[in-house]
Order: C-alpha cells, then sequence, then structure tokens
C-alpha cells in the first residue's frame, strides 16, 4: 500500500513555493513608496559582465519617496545610471557626483488602478498553479487506489489535500489583499 504523504507532502511544498514566488513578484511592483527591491531586476556591466546593482553599489532609503544608490566606484555612476534608465524601473536617476538618487513620483488613480489589476493578475496565477498541485496530488491518489490504496484512505487524504489547497489559497488572498491596500492607499 502506498502512502498518501507521497502525494501530499510534493503538493503541499509546490502551494508554498507558489505563495513564495507571488510575495516576491508582488514586493517588486511599485506602489508609490520607495522600496529597494524595485532595483532587484537591474543589471550593471561590471568588468565585462552584468552584475545585479546591489553588488556594485548600497542601496538605502532615507524617506518614503527616494532611494538613493551609493555606488561604490566612482567609474560606476555612468553604468548604473544607463541601467537604471534602460531597465523597467520607469524613474529618471538624478546625479549629483556622489550618489544617484531615485526620486518616486505619486502614483495617479489609473496607475494604481493598472497596478492593482497587474497584482490580481500575478494572484490568479499563484492560484492555478495551487489548483494544478492540488489536482496533481488528486490524479496520484485515485491512481494509488488501483495499486491498492483503501478507498477511505484516499478520501481522507483528498480531504487533507483539499485543507491544503484552501489554506494557500487563503494566504494568497491575504498578501493581495496587502498589496491592494498598500497601492490604493494615497
Amino acid at each position: 500500500m502506498t502512502d498518501p504523504n507521497t502525494y501530499i507532502a510534493p503538493a503541499e511544498e509546490k502551494m508554498e513555493l507558489a505563495v513564495a514566488y507571488l510575495d516576491e513578484t508582488l514586493s517588486r511592483i511599485r506602489a508609490g513608496k520607495a522600496n529597494p527591491k524595485i532595483l532587484d531586476a537591474v543589471r550593471v556591466e561590471y568588468y565585462g559582465s552584468l552584475a545585479p546593482l546591489s553588488n556594485v553599489a548600497n542601496i538605502s532609503v532615507p524617506d518614503a519617496r527616494t532611494i538613493v544608490i551609493t555606488p561604490w566606484e566612482k567609474s560606476m555612476f555612468k553604468p548604473i545610471e544607463k541601467a537604471i534608465i534602460n531597465s523597467e524601473v520607469g524613474i529618471m536617476p538624478e546625479n549629483n557626483g556622489e550618489v544617484i538618487r531615485l526620486s518616486i513620483p505619486p502614483l495617479t488613480e489609473d496607475r494604481r488602478k493598472a497596478l492593482v489589476k497587474q497584482c490580481k493578475a500575478e494572484a490568479e496565477n499563484a492560484k492555478v498553479s495551487v489548483r494544478n498541485a492540488r489536482r496533481d496530488a488528486i490524479d496520484g491518489l485515485k491512481k494509488a487506489i488501483k495499486q491498492g490504496m483503501p478507498e477511505d484512505v484516499e478520501k481522507d487524504a483528498e480531504a487533507s489535500v483539499q485543507k491544503i489547497h484552501d489554506k494557500y489559497l487563503k494566504k494568497i488572498d491575504e498578501l493581495f489583499a496587502a498589496k491592494e491596500k498598500e497601492i490604493l492607499t494615497v
């Protein structure tokens, strides 16, 4: 007889990964406040290879609307500025010779709605991943009946998978609601 946990544990792990990925993705969406994570995707030309911005400069947030980038080498000002301009950050850097400043502009109502829509799409993708993990686990359990697993054990395992599924969908809804509130707060 196969153990139902051989199907439940991988499904729960996939659901956990979907929620973690959603959390990471939502943290990169600019919500009108300065957040250094919006620069995570920026790559800078550094000695012939592309390096993450955080590997060539110090990134700090002195206030709610400003990100300050302090390059570790003076020669890195131009490549950092170029990388930020060419990235999807959408903010023009200001260089005073000592530091590079990014002033986060306040979001317009239309931009806020677009960001909420983007977050909702990301949350929906995470929900689809969670549902797929549930479906895979239930399919595996149904096949296990043919291999000798008792039907009552399979039904209990299926109910357990459903509970785990519901728990992760609730987490996704909570993450989305928090991000939506953050975006819509003026």
